[in-house]
C-alpha cells in the first residue's frame, strides 16, 4: 500500500492524486463537510470497454436530435458541485470539499476534465473525471434533463475513441453502467491495462470536442455519433 501523507483540510497534491491514479487508487470521503480521506482500491474494478459501448435507441435518438449542446471543460466547477449536491436517494456525498478543492487543482493541471450538457444557458447534465496516459477514470456524473449524462458518457466515449484512448474506468459496477456496456474485471487485471495504456494519445480530448464542434457547419455532430455506435454495435 503506498505510504501518501497531506495535511488535514488541504487540497490533496496533483503529484500525489496522479500516483494514487497510475497504482489503482482513488481518494473518497465520508461525507461533504469531512476533511480527511480514505484511499479506495476495489477487488473488482469496473471498465467500459470503448468499443461495447451500448446507447439505447433512446438515447441515440437524442444524440441525433442534438438535444443537448456538449462541451468540454467549460465549467468544471459546477459540474463537480452538481455532482456532489444532495440527491433524493443519497442526501450525502463521497465529495467532499477537500476533494473537490483537490480535483479543481488537478483540473489546471490538464488532467481533469468535465463534459457539459447545456439546455441553452442552463447546465443540465454532466460528468468529470482524470485523465492520464491513455486512461480515463470516471469520477461522477448528473441529470437534470432526460439522457443528459447518458449523452455527457455518449460523447466522451466517441471523443476517446477519436483521440486513441485505451482505457475507460468507472469504479465501481452498477446496473445503470451495466446497461452501457460496463463490465467488472479484477483489480490486477486492471492494473495490467493501465501499464498498456501508458504514453499519450493521438488526440488530445480538447481537440476532439473542437473537431466534433466544427461539424456543425456541415452536419449533426450528435448524428455522427449515434452512427458510430451503430456501426460498432
Amino acid at each position: 500500500m503506498l505510504a501518501m501523507h497531506a495535511p488535514l483540510s488541504d487540497p490533496i497534491p496533483v503529484e500525489m492524486l496522479l500516483l494514487a491514479y497510475r497504482s489503482g487508487i482513488f481518494p473518497m470521503a465520508d461525507r461533504r463537510d469531512d476533511p480527511d480521506i480514505f484511499w479506495v482500491e476495489p477487488r473488482e474494478r469496473a471498465i467500459i470497454p470503448l468499443d461495447s459501448f451500448k446507447p439505447s435507441r433512446s438515447l441515440r435518438k437524442i444524440l441525433r436530435q442534438d438535444r443537448y449542446q456538449v462541451t468540454l471543460n467549460r465549467d468544471f466547477a459546477a459540474v463537480i458541485a452538481a455532482c456532489a449536491a444532495p440527491r433524493e436517494e443519497h442526501p450525502e456525498s463521497w465529495i467532499s470539499q477537500r476533494i473537490i478543492a483537490s480535483y479543481k487543482l488537478l483540473h489546471a493541471a490538464g488532467h481533469a476534465h468535465s463534459v457539459e450538457c447545456w439546455d441553452g444557458q442552463e447546465l443540465v447534465g454532466g460528468l468529470y473525471g482524470v485523465s492520464f496516459d491513455r486512461v480515463f477514470c470516471g469520477e461522477s456524473m448528473f441529470s437534470r434533463a432526460d439522457d443528459a449524462s447518458k449523452v455527457a458518457l455518449a460523447w466522451l466515449v466517441a471523443a476517446m475513441r477519436v483521440a486513441g484512448f485505451k482505457l475507460l474506468d468507472c469504479q465501481f459496477l452498477t446496473s445503470h453502467l451495466q446497461s452501457l456496456g460496463a463490465t467488472e474485471i479484477p483489480q490486477t487485471e486492471y492494473l495490467e491495462r493501465v501499464a498498456a495504456a501508458k504514453g499519450d494519445p493521438t488526440l488530445s480530448l480538447s481537440e476532439v470536442f473542437d473537431r466534433f464542434a466544427a461539424e456543425e457547419d456541415h452536419s449533426s455532430p450528435g448524428k455522427l455519433i449515434a452512427q458510430s455506435f451503430t456501426q460498432t454495435s
